[in-house]
């Protein structure tokens, strides 16, 4: 496994970091995320047109680029260094990826290329009302209705739910778990936006009453081709945070340069040293987690490794990358001192985002139980 980047990923990175820096600076950012929809579709068509980033790891064969988790977690390592407010986790990393894992021939044919040119926007809807993220917890059942199937129970904090396209449901029936595909305009489907911390990702309460749904998984219990899915999901989320991380730290860092107190920049106090000594320690840490995570994606994808070695570097990844954002987003806050709390400061978008993100498909705590029992601690 190699962990360097090559000249054509580095480009990449460039390539998107100057893209959203003229498309999505932070007065954008404030702008759109208090949109009902919550993103710019003009940008998310030059997203899909001039860059192709929708389609960047969809095979070739469904419309996209055929790219690998690699190139995918330096995508959401900018996306999550310039906060941009746009449905991509939700249809790449979530939908694309568990259409993927399940291996429905006929679901990827009929949904992946409208993914991957962006006229589609998916989700997957995992927990429920409850708030657990595991999938033991998942109540919502479905039956079969002749040569389709029929969905009742309610899911939560469901990503981009409230204008999705496409709903890739996790519910229960007499084989266990499975995935069924609703379309959006489907009759009794409901749903409601919720109040949600952080305003750069819109969140929804979608409810299923006798929801006519198409199985998409195969026969028999799907946790394992889900739990494929929902790890490389993870992988790029660590990405995004540790992006988000390494802009909280460049902020710190070039405000404790330039504000001085007692005739000497801040920077040079040893408390504020010590403080970003400790930031570059979580983003450096951070970053190597999310990495290990992406080409771990990669190589199970490309059949080089099976799903064991993703799903710890997964777990390892979500429980470090969360709280490293989440420490240096708050000592960002604290180097800024008073306008660092201010609603027009910037400091406090990336610290809703470290929180939210944080929670979002189980908080540390799980992810490090989890890891522990995969390698048998």
């Amino acid at each position: 496994m190699d962990f360097a980047f090559t000249p054509e990923q580095e480009e990449l990175r460039s390539s998107l970091r100057r893209f959203f820096a003229g498309k999505s600076p932070t007065s954008e950012v404030r702008r759109v995320s208090e949109t009902a929809d919550g993103y710019d579709p003009l940008l998310w068509k030059q997203m899909a047109e001039q860059l192709e980033l929708q389609g960047l790891v969809i095979p070739e064969e469904y419309g996209g680029s055929g790219f690998t988790a690699v190139e995918l977690s330096v995508v959401f390592e900018e996306m999550g260094r310039a906060l941009v407010c746009a449905p991509y986790f939700s249809s790449v990393a979530l939908a694309a990826q568990v259409l993927l894992a399940v291996g429905d021939d006929e679901a990827k044919a009929r949904w992946l290329p409208g993914i991957a040119d962006g006229s589609l926007i998916a989700t997957v809807a995992v927990t429920e009302d409850d708030g657990a993220w595991g999938l033991e917890h998942v109540l919502a059942s479905a039956v079969p209705a002749g040569d389709s199937w029929v969905l009742d129970g309610a899911k939560t904090f469901v990503v981009d739910g409230h204008l999705a396209g496409l709903l890739l449901v996790v519910a229960r029936n007499d084989q266990g778990l499975g995935v069924f595909a609703v379309e959006g305009d489907q009759p009794g489907l409901t749903r409601t936006p919720l109040s949600v911390l952080d305003f750069t990702r819109k969140l929804a309460r979608v409810e299923f009453n006798a929801v006519p749904a198409r199985r998409i998984s195969p026969d028999g219990d799907a946790t394992a081709a889900l739990s494929r899915g929902l790890d490389a999901a993870l992988a790029a989320l660590a990405a995004e945070q540790a992006g988000g991380a390494a802009r909280c730290l460049e902020m710190a860092v070039d405000y404790a340069k330039t504000r001085v107190q007692f005739g000497r920049p801040i920077g040079s106090f040893q408390a504020i040293k010590h403080k970003c000594a400790d930031m570059l320690v979580a983003v450096e840490s951070a970053k190597s987690a999310a990495y290990y995570a992406a080409w771990s994606a990669a190589d199970a994808a490309g059949g080089v490794a099976d799903g064991g070695e993703l799903a710890v570097a997964a777990a390892l990844a979500k429980a470090y990358c969360s709280d490293a954002y989440f420490q240096v987003a708050a000592e960002n806050i604290q180097i800024h001192g008073g306008i660092g709390y201010t609603w027009e400061h910037d400091a406090h978008l990336y610290f809703r985002r470290a929180k939210s993100s944080q929670l979002l498909f189980g908080g540390p705590q799980r992810h490090r139980s989890r890891f522990a029992e995969l390698v048998g601690i």
